[in-house]
């Protein structure tokens, strides 16, 4: 079974958060902290190496982690936040989740360690019903397929993840892992949630 030392976690905190009115994600203020706070808070205790992927106010990301930054342009989506960190991380393997989900489970790196007992090189969290591929586990082997994948204009995270033979990670239990914050009704209605 793969242990958390041989994974490098990386906050995607990178896209353009048009339905957000352009205002970075990460920083937006969520019950009196910025989001990635929440997302850091939950998942550092859980992890050895923990890395932000952000294209934008990387000096604000800083504070909380070290950042990398995509390596193709114009917002190409998580994916470029996955292949960034495949480039850049040591480990054999990365882990990805968004900025903009503040329930991150507490065992949620357990979970995926766990799942690695089969030859799959990209494991992706499921919630009973569906993938929710953001949150995601891939071997280092896969970036020769996923630069293909991005020099074709594809963009589409779960084709590429099927093109890949992408294992899930059972987490139908944790189904409010998987509320975002996307727009500003839903911050607010999240903030809602979490008070009520």
């Amino acid at each position: 079974m793969l242990k958390e030392h041989q994974i490098t976690w990386v906050i995607l905190a990178g896209g353009q958060s048009s339905r957000m009115g352009g205002h970075d994600k990460g920083l937006l203020d969520y019950q009196g902290q910025p989001l990635i706070r929440r997302v850091i808070d939950a998942l550092q205790p859980q992890v050895t190496l923990l890395w932000i992927c952000a294209n934008r106010n990387q000096a604000a990301y800083r504070q909380y982690a070290p950042v990398i930054e995509d390596l193709y342009p114009d917002y190409p989506g998580p994916l470029a936040g996955l292949h960034s960190a495949l480039k850049h991380a040591e480990t054999e393997w990365v882990g990805i989740l968004p900025c903009d989900g503040p329930y991150v489970s507490p065992d949620l790196a357990q979970r995926f360690c766990q799942a690695t007992k089969t030859d799959a090189k990209i494991y992706v969290a499921h919630d009973g019903e569906k993938y929710q591929p953001v949150y995601a586990l891939a071997h280092r082997t896969v970036l020769g397929q996923l630069e293909h994948f991005l020099e074709q204009g594809e963009r589409k995270v779960m084709r590429f993840f099927d093109q890949a033979g992408a294992c899930p990670v059972d987490c139908h239990d944790i189904q409010s892992m998987f509320i975002n914050v996307n727009t500003p009704e839903q911050l607010c209605n999240s903030q809602n949630l979490q008070t009520s």
